[in-house]
């Protein structure tokens, strides 16, 4: 019998496509780059570098040891962001879904404060709080906050009235039913907006960072701007880069434990 879409692929063949594709990616920009087509570089080295080059640098930074410090100031500024933004984004949505009025009250200032540009606030919180991490650490919670906070809060609205109707009828209280109806129902919502939120938490870090700082991948990354260094700040670029899917990875492994009941879905075949 025949089977409706796409049959599930292994891990490690997933892995294996997706190398490939970075694979094809670094050789079409290594040949755009340094072979000459139709007598002109598609890519010239001094606007794009090489694949080379950038792989030089960063194993310089790594072997010297200079990276590490950044990498560790803007892990710890991301951190805090993501850790902060999401727990605040977490209790208000579930407050804001729970309670109607307030939700109503509040909404044209909640909907005002997301839509400003979080770049112009950036200045703001340097001179509010400093040049130091908390500065860039309120930047992302600014970013972290709302993604969070909006998911939780339609994750809690979208509980099915039939369920919470024959909760209620077996006479759970509030506190059973947030614990075993709105928990469950919001939390496919919520690490869909973690996965989002973790690349923001970085993205506020950097542009901080970028902006004003002493330390940092965005430091780095401006520095290298500032001489027009191409291979650093593509070097800065690819260790920001690997640096947002390792942190990903780790939300991905606590999802795949927390949300061990979620039902797998099945193939459909005809």
């Amino acid at each position: 019998m025949a089977r409706v879409g796409t049959p599930a692929m292994s891990r490690v063949t997933l892995l294996v496509l997706q190398l490939l594709v970075a694979v094809a990616a670094i050789a079409a920009w290594h040949v755009f780059t340094t072979v000459p087509i139709f007598g002109r570089m598609l890519l010239p080295p001094f606007f794009f570098s090489t694949p080379a080059d950038v792989a030089m640098r960063i194993v310089k930074w790594f072997v010297e040891g200079t990276i590490w410090r950044h990498l560790w100031i803007t892990l710890l500024e991301a951190s805090l962001a993501f850790v902060i933004g999401s727990v605040a984004g977490i209790l208000v949505g579930f407050w804001f879904a729970r309670q109607p009025l307030v939700a109503a009250i509040f909404d044209p200032y909640v909907k005002m404060v997301n839509a400003l540009p979080r770049v112009v606030l950036a200045p703001i919180f340097a001179l509010w709080l400093g040049l130091g991490i908390w500065s860039k650490v309120a930047l992302g919670v600014t970013l972290v906050f709302f993604i969070v906070f909006f998911n939780v809060y339609q994750g809690v609205k979208e509980v099915s009235p039939t369920v919470l109707a024959n909760a209620r009828m077996l006479g759970m209280s509030e506190r059973q039913l947030m614990r075993h109806v709105y928990w469950p129902s919001a939390l496919s919502w919520m690490f869909s907006s973690l996965h989002t939120s973790v690349g923001f938490a970085v993205v506020g870090a950097v542009v901080g960072e970028y902006l004003g700082s002493a330390a940092g991948l965005g430091y780095i990354i401006q520095q290298a701007e500032a001489v027009f260094d191409v291979a650093g700040v593509f070097a800065g670029m690819f260790v920001l880069a690997a640096f947002v899917i390792m942190i990903d990875t780790v939300v991905t492994m606590i999802e795949k434990r927390l949300m061990v009941w979620r039902p797998v879905a099945a193939e459909t075949r005809v």
